[in-house]
């Protein structure tokens, strides 16, 4: 076997602890380690490159020449299906058992010495191999420190204050003290209480005798007994904070009652893990009237999203996204090269491309041949579908919610991805969220003076409330969450409303609470809201909440959307009459704005911060809590949500500003000037920067700085005012859960099949894709509406 010299480069080295290893998947394309041709793993600097058709390995040196790889090659086992299929929780951070389910092939390869095989017996080579493959794999370790990030220490757990030590029987600990429950069992790490939980999801019982103690006692945290693992894990739950929480000193506190951590053994599953098993239960049908499983669909664009645990949110946009023209001839592009970027997985282009072709080029949708069907189940099996976790991880980087691993809401993940496609680089291309776009005319007129206002503002989006008339009246007593339960209504029926009547209510007129600035009057103003214009793709947002005991709680409402065309000309507005009288433009209704104290407070008590209630107070006319709380959703992710109501924000790029959050930036595509004066402008917070530059595409001092002057071009208005405006309804994101952070996420579309004339509805459900023939039943749980103008 020939020698290679590349094998003594300086740079070949085992990857330290925080080198991330990508070893799965191609970073530029969804090729990996279990096709035939395997992955490329650069020894120089450990991206992965496939090795087949595309020849991203081939690409990657020769951008950066680094001419040494490791190539991966991994079979998986047959398995029989006759049994459901496995469904990983995403909670374990145990060692890898890949080796009980594949055999793996590794080989050295060098693209400067190709007609050889490289020598492997070099000790420093050797140690980087073994390096690269017991290395954490990249998802793996940004799942991990999602999960990590979950849950964090309070004040309560922190300064945690144990009364007299009082040692325990092991038998001790194995029953309630006020009933005979035997599981979900809670230790109070104060005073050494033992209650039962709260009943809960999965039929595990509770009489919630800790949180009885706990209001008694005013004693804060607690630990779950049958949760409690040898390495220190365990639940903690504080009950002044209503969350779950991390108690670092949890050894000792448990020492203290006389319970060596060594010695236990976890026999019940953790909140998370209940959590997790009660969104997945959420599943949407499979089968057919006649009881039959759906047949599943292949071919390109038909291509499934594995689960990451808890990330249907995201699947279910994407999918409704991609299968629109506009998202496909932005980012489908197999005859482009990728950008030449040294972090391929770190670059927001590369990974749009990469995922519209794993969606879109049909490569990956196919059969998992690797899955045998059992002998009395005959069907053809799903395909594997892809798994996202590049693009997850890197499109919810240092957001608070995003970045973790719990069920999200998709429609605020929706609004996050189009300011992060707003504010990226397009290279000259166009950008799709232009189709998205259209203005909004606000028509105010003073009931005393008659004097009216105009604004136009620009949106991407609409929400709609959907009136809820209940036909039944059933109440159960579920918990919402893994540690809390109140009467939620269930099983409940709701009179069908069609989609004209939810734009009747979004287009109509109402009386806002606000004094008029010429007359002087406190009669209020009528409001009335109308589309200047409309836009290519529309998308409507269907607020079925309702608030229950304060809790924002989600009713199933079927919305009745036509099959064949939607007509919006009604809803179109005239522009200003001859014969009105204009208030004055300055507008001092914001600082003249007090808000009703009780709904205020209301808000506030719901988590909501004062600057985000102040505002929906406002916009809403100070009507009630409900009406701004439905507004607040609606609105969660607008630019500059958080700042104050009467104040702008005062910008400064003079103070330097952290380097890393610039470069977090710059990976966004925004350039180190703007960055530093957008973290000047949010206290250097990086996700609100990233709203700041969103809400100022074309900031006065930015064409100063840009050496620029005279008068700026005057900038057209977004979307069609063409009439008839005929819209067709192309797919919906459904949701089932009684909430929008619990439950299941699907997205059906409309689509023509592979040797079909007309379009049919596919089913998206994570990585299952199964054309459906009616939706009927679905419609009540449609959560996002996406329309195409024709």
């Amino acid at each position: 076997m020939a020698s290679c010299p590349h094998v003594h480069a300086q740079d070949i080295k085992p990857p330290g602890p925080s080198e991330v290893v990508y070893r799965e998947d191609c970073t530029q394309c969804f090729d990996s380690i279990d096709d035939e041709a395997g992955l490329n793993v650069c020894l120089h600097c450990f991206d992965g490159g496939c090795a087949g058709e595309r020849e991203h390995g081939i690409l990657h040196y020769k951008r950066f020449k680094h001419p040494l790889a490791l190539n991966i090659k991994r079979t998986r086992r047959k398995v029989q299906r006759d049994e459901p299929p496995f469904k990983i929780s995403k909670l374990a951070i145990a060692a890898e058992t890949d080796e009980d389910r594949y055999d793996t092939i590794t080989k050295i390869v060098c693209y400067e010495c190709p007609t050889t095989f490289v020598n492997d017996g070099d000790d420093q080579l050797s140690r980087t191999i073994e390096g690269v493959m017991k290395a954490m794999t990249y998802s793996k370790k940004e799942e991990i420190k999602a999960w990590e990030q979950e849950f964090i220490p309070c004040q309560h757990t922190l300064n945690l204050s144990q009364q007299g030590i009082k040692q325990r029987e092991p038998k001790g600990l194995r029953n309630c003290s006020m009933c005979d429950l035997k599981e979900n069992i809670w230790l109070c790490l104060e005073c050494g209480s033992i209650g039962c939980g709260r009943s809960q999801f999965g039929g595990i019982g509770g009489n919630s005798h800790a949180l009885a103690h706990a209001d008694m006692s005013s004693h804060a945290v607690a630990v779950k007994l049958g949760s409690l693992t040898a390495d220190g894990t365990a639940d903690i739950y504080c009950y002044k904070c209503n969350e779950e929480r991390v108690d670092p000193n949890l050894s000792t506190h448990l020492a203290h009652w006389g319970i060596n951590v060594a010695d236990c053994e976890k026999t019940e599953k953790s909140l998370m893990e209940m959590q997790i098993d009660h969104n997945m239960r959420w599943e949407f049908s499979m089968m057919k009237s006649d009881g039959h499983e759906l047949s599943p669909v292949f071919g390109p664009g038909l291509t499934g999203l594995t689960n990451l645990g808890n990330s249907c949110y995201l699947s279910s946009i994407v999918q409704s996204l991609f299968s629109l023209p506009e998202f496909q001839k932005r980012y489908f592009l197999p005859m482009h090269e990728q950008p030449a970027i040294k972090t391929p997985a770190q670059d927001f282009e590369t990974q749009m491309r990469k995922l519209a072709d794993g969606i879109l080029s049909g490569r990956y949708s196919r059969p998992d041949t690797h899955v045998i069907a059992s002998p009395d189940s005959p069907e053809v099996p799903h395909q594997r579908g892809l798994s996202p976790s590049m693009f997850k991880h890197l499109v919810g980087r240092n957001h608070e919610e995003f970045s973790t691993m719990r069920q999200q809401d998709a429609f605020e993940f929706l609004l996050h991805l189009f300011k992060l496609i707003g504010i990226s680089r397009h290279d000259g291309m166009f950008n799709p969220i232009d189709a998205f776009r259209f203005a909004i005319e606000q028509r105010l007129q003073c009931v005393s003076c008659a004097k009216v206002r105009y604004r136009v503002d620009e949106q991407d989006n609409i929400s709609v409330a959907v009136p809820a008339r209940r036909l039944s009246d059933k109440h159960e007593q579920i918990s919402s969450s893994a540690n809390s339960a109140s009467l939620m209504p269930v099983k409940n029926e709701f009179a069908k409303v069609a989609m004209e009547e939810c734009l009747d209510i979004f287009t109509s007129e109402e009386i806002v609470e606000l004094e008029c600035p010429s007359c002087m009057g406190k009669d209020g103003f009528r409001k009335r809201s109308l589309f200047r214009t409309l836009p290519q793709e529309l998308i409507i947002n269907a607020r079925r909440f309702q608030l229950i005991n304060w809790v924002p709680t989600k009713l199933d409402i079927p919305v009745d959307v036509r099959n064949d065309e939607l007509d919006f000309t009604s809803y179109l507005a005239s522009g200003p009459r001859q014969d009105e009288e204009l208030l004055p433009d300055t507008d001092t209704s914001a600082e003249q704005f007090k808000p009703n104290q009780i709904s205020l407070d209301q808000l506030i008590s719901m988590g909501f911060p004062a600057a985000r209630c102040e505002k929906a107070l406002f916009a809403t006319g100070n009507s009630d809590t409900e009406t701004a709380m439905n507004w607040l959703f609606a609105h969660m992710d607008d630019p500059g949500i958080d700042n104050p109501l009467h104040t702008g924000c005062a910008t400064s790029s003079k103070v330097e500003q952290d380097p890393a959050k610039i470069a977090h930036l710059g990976e966004m595509g925004i350039e180190a000037s703007r960055a530093s004066k957008a973290l000047a402008a949010t206290n250097g917070d990086v996700n609100r920067a990233l709203d700041w530059v969103f809400s100022h595409p074309s900031d006065p001092e930015d064409v100063e700085d840009n050496g620029k002057t005279g008068e700026s071009e005057p900038k057209s208005t977004p979307g069609f005012s063409e009439i008839p405006a005929k819209y067709k309804l192309t797919a919906i994101v459904c949701h089932k859960g009684t909430s929008v952070h619990a439950g299941h996420y699907v997205a059906f579309i409309r689509k023509v099949l592979p040797g079909d004339t007309q379009p049919s509805w596919v089913l998206f459900n994570d990585e299952k894709v199964v054309k459906i023939e009616d939706i009927e039943e679905m419609r009540k749980f449609a959560y996002l509406y996406f329309f195409s103008r024709i």
